[in-house]
């Protein structure tokens, strides 16, 4: 039971942290009127570099944000293929503190990866007439003059004639940001990940409580909270109890290890599944002298952790077509290593 309330509570975190970098990448968007958008599109391998960058920081964090910009329109498909390709989940945490110059050396690695095989993609693209993100692009932007998306207090003063709906987001926000200082939910220490969901916790309630109403309802509430954030959480939640059961009742772990000469398509294979856990079996392998680095990069190149599950609310297509073109992308480079003996 234990386990699959951790499950739950590890649904939430993910859902809560995807939810405040919707509502943050939208606000800095909305409040730069575009020119965010604008910049981040017409800059290729400024995307790819960003967004790799972001994905080859440890943990899921940073792939959580590049999906966010990805929705927004903000990255290119191959950006997002290369962001994925970058992410070690946080898989990159236990490596660093096994073997912190080989992680080092292959977060790197991924990292370079990530941006080459962006600009690959991008010119694969229209070869295969992929159009990226057809259902998940979210509420155009209103931009005309009549509307101020600044700091705006004045709400207050017309209470108890607040919008019901800022009240909920509020309390909500105060709820987790409680919860999460008093250990009631996510990490038990303060750790990176917990330290930067507080800070963004708190930078939520700011936006919550200083927007127009226009904007808090219509954005903010209509949009990403009753469209999109519920979608969220149960596509993660689904994900990982179908993961929870796999290791629990089919012994995945075991499998790996009984099949040693296909070890490295078995990454591959493993690679696939949305989540960190199972990437820990080629982590503790490979620090065990068991597996080349090869296998440990194949594995690192196809899985991204938790990266992919916001993505999978929004577009099963785009989520399937990132995957395939990771796993396309990982044998080939996972069997040139282990070609030249690594």
């Amino acid at each position: 039971m234990s386990a699959y309330l951790s499950t739950l509570n590890h649904a939430l975190m993910i859902t809560v942290f995807v939810f405040i970098m919707m509502v943050i990448v939208d606000y800095m968007n909305v409040l730069t009127k575009g020119r965010l958008t604008s910049m981040m599109r017409g800059q290729r391998f400024r995307q790819y570099t960003v967004a790799s960058f972001l994905g080859a920081t440890p943990g899921c964090l940073g792939s959580f944000l590049n999906v966010s910009f990805y929705v927004r329109g903000l990255l290119s498909f191959g950006a997002i293929v290369g962001a994925m390709i970058a992410t070690s989940g946080d898989e990159a945490y236990v490596m660093l503190a096994m073997f912190p110059r080989t992680a080092l050396l292959l977060f790197f690695i991924l990292f370079i990866l990530g941006i080459f095989f962006a600009w690959i993609t991008d010119k694969l693209v229209p070869i295969f007439k992929i159009i990226p993100c057809e259902e998940c692009k979210l509420a155009p932007l209103h931009l005309d003059d009549s509307e101020c998306f600044c700091f705006d207090v004045s709400f207050w003063k017309r209470f108890p004639n607040v919008l019901i709906s800022r009240i909920i987001v509020i309390i909500i926000s105060i709820a987790f940001i409680l919860s999460l200082a008093f250990n009631f939910i996510g990490p038990k220490s303060w750790g990176w990940e917990k330290i930067s969901l507080f800070v963004l916790l708190i930078i939520s309630v700011a936006i919550f409580t200083t927007t127009p109403d226009h904007y808090l309802r219509e954005h903010i509430w209509h949009h990403i909270f009753k469209k999109h954030i519920w979608r969220v959480f149960l596509w993660t939640l689904f994900a990982l109890l179908l993961v929870q059961i796999g290791l629990e009742y089919w012994n995945l772990s075991a499998f790996v290890k009984a099949n040693p000469l296909s070890i490295l398509f078995i990454s591959a294979f493993i690679g696939i599944i949305p989540e960190s856990g199972p990437h820990l079996i080629f982590v503790t392998m490979f620090a065990k002298g068991l597996i080349p680095f090869s296998v440990l990069l194949t594995s690192s190149f196809i899985q991204d952790g938790h990266g992919m599950l916001p993505l999978l609310s929004y577009s099963v297509k785009d989520s399937i077509l990132i995957k395939l073109f990771n796993i396309a992308f990982g044998l080939a480079v996972g069997l040139l290593f282990f070609g030249l003996g690594l």
